[in-house]
């Protein structure tokens, strides 16, 4: 099945209908700079000590962010790989793209992606890690996948990597809770580094994008020392909701926890350790950006590259007594790290208090580089805010996410056999925490300034003020108190759900169609 379906855009006469938008005239290939997007996989943006986390677990990529801008009003289009990736990379929404869970991913939908723009105005390519999106590798100039099981038979490994791998398939995509064999040479995003250097070293003054895709910390929780025993359990900041917290949360909670013992035997008892692991697991991450970013000056070509910083969705870390992701829109899951440095982008110690998207890292490339920003992208480019220029407040002070693949909620009552459905392996050690139970209905998240609202198919609302409640338990949606605050939150919402209404096809002939040059959303 094809995967990516373009529209046509032609009038009665043949002549082509505003196809897309652009904010600038197009750079000549010698002053467009290198794009490189660094993503990890599950990474809970609270964790980090600038955003205040007492624990310093990614030293250099807190100092890098100091160096551009950052925003901690980030968020995922939806918390799991497949859809957050494939809008990532499309700038647009999850119900846009018909990528609402992880087994639709050859249904994207839409004109032309990232790497489409990046190859059409002289980038080199490369995706170099864990795809999980509708790119293949036909469409680059170079690929190297990795998996949660290690290097796919893309590329040579040596002895000692082929055992790390086949450790990493041991684990059953959960856990390994002594210190991980071998060294942090035998790690994923240390050999994703050696592959990226290499080739970069081949280029010849070429402008590249890069798609930097780590593993990790996504599960299977491992790493080696040291930074299995950087932060131990006993030190490890009190989490904020325990399992008691289910119950305030709803019965999917309940539900996921349930699953998620029956497939991990023992993971609570083992809480406090995968969080720890997860810690280090982290600080290894970081290490390996500090390397790459090592590796691009000692080949010249640091100051001349945008970096890009995030993750695709977050991880409970034991909030509310869980591991991994599933159930939910709670900012521990659907907030990320973003962070942008590099040529042309002003330096911010304090975060841009603007609420942004991965959607909108398409849209934002475009611009810097001259291209047409494609029809159906619904993402804005958020290059005057990274240059400092003005732009309009109404425009970010508010973003959106989504979840759930659609139809009814699936509960226990409509059955609880999770092996025959594949959520549980027969043989214990597996566990998908993304299933017909925690993934079914639909829901929508909108998050301004403070404030956050969550609303789903059957009318059930929750309404949060973050700042006083950031693990989201006092919901007061119909506390008569904030019945104002609610209000306004729900018009928002529904100008969202109508402003972000697909636009694809547009009208094939007469009728002209009118974007902002910034892909702007609510402003002219």
């Amino acid at each position: 099945m094809e995967v990516k379906r373009t529209v046509m855009t032609l009038c009665g006469a043949g002549t082509l209908l505003p196809f897309a938008v652009t904010g600038q005239e197009a750079r000549p290939e010698a002053d467009k700079p290198n794009f490189i997007i660094i993503m990890a996989d599950q990474l809970r943006a609270d964790l980090l000590a600038r955003e205040g986390y007492p624990l310093n677990t990614m030293p250099f990529t807190d100092r890098l962010s100091a160096e551009g801008t950052w925003f901690d009003r980030a968020y995922t289009p939806a918390p799991a790989s497949g859809p957050a990736r494939v809008a990532m990379l499309t700038g647009r929404f999850p119900s846009a793209t018909h990528v609402r869970s992880n087994h639709n991913i050859r249904d994207a939908y839409y004109t032309k992606d990232l790497f489409d723009v990046a190859a059409e105005n002289g980038y080199k390519t490369a995706m170099v890690g864990k795809n999980h999106s509708h790119l293949s590798p036909d469409r680059t100039d170079h690929w190297v996948g990795y998996g949660h099981g290690g290097q796919d038979n893309n590329g040579s490994k040596t002895p000692e990597n082929e055992a790390f791998d086949r450790f990493l398939g041991s684990t059953k995509l959960y856990s390994h809770l002594e210190p991980a064999p071998g060294t942090v040479e035998n790690q994923l995003p240390y050999r994703m580094v050696t592959d990226a250097a290499q080739w970069i070293s081949t280029l010849n003054n070429e402008p590249f994008l890069m798609w930097f895709s780590m593993a990790e910390p996504h599960n299977p929780y491992q790493t080696c020392e040291p930074f299995y025993s950087m932060f131990p359990p006993e030190t490890l900041p009190a989490l904020r909701t325990g399992a008691a917290d289910m119950v305030t949360k709803g019965p999917e909670y309940q539900l996921l926890a349930e699953m998620m013992e029956q497939g991990h035997v023992g993971y609570s008892e083992n809480l406090d350790r995968l969080r720890s692991i997860y810690h280090g697991m982290l600080y290894m991450i970081d290490t390996q950006i500090e390397r790459l970013c090592d590796e691009l000056k000692a080949q010249g070509v640091y100051d001349n590259t945008i970096i890009v910083f995030v993750s695709d969705h977050g991880d409970y870390v034991g909030e509310y007594g869980l591991m991994k992701k599933g159930v939910g829109l709670d900012d521990v899951l659907a907030r990320i790290p973003m962070q942008w440095t590099g040529p042309g982008i002003v330096a911010n110690a304090a975060p841009h208090d603007a609420h942004v998207s991965l959607v909108d890292i398409f849209p934002t490339f475009c611009e810097i580089i001259g291209a047409e920003i494609p029809i159906g992208v619904q993402g804005r480019s958020l290059w005057p805010l990274l240059r400092g220029e003005e732009y309009p407040r109404e425009e970010f002070s508010s973003i959106i996410a989504q979840d759930g693949f659609g139809g009814m909620y699936y509960t226990k009552e409509d059955g609880e056999d999770y092996i025959a459905e594949g959520a549980v392996h027969k043989e214990p050690g597996f566990f998908d925490e993304l299933n017909t139970w925690t993934q079914s209905g639909t829901m929508r998240m909108l998050r301004n300034g403070d404030w956050k609202l969550v609303y789903d198919m059957d009318g059930n609302g929750q309404l949060y003020n973050v700042k006083e409640d950031p693990s989201e338990i006092v919901n007061l949606f119909a506390n008569s108190r904030y019945s104002a605050e609610r209000d306004r939150l729900v018009e928002l919402m529904l100008r969202w759900e109508v402003s972000t209404a697909d636009p694809l096809p547009i009208p094939r002939n007469r009728y002209r169609y009118k974007r902002n040059p910034h892909n702007y959303i609510f402003s002219e």
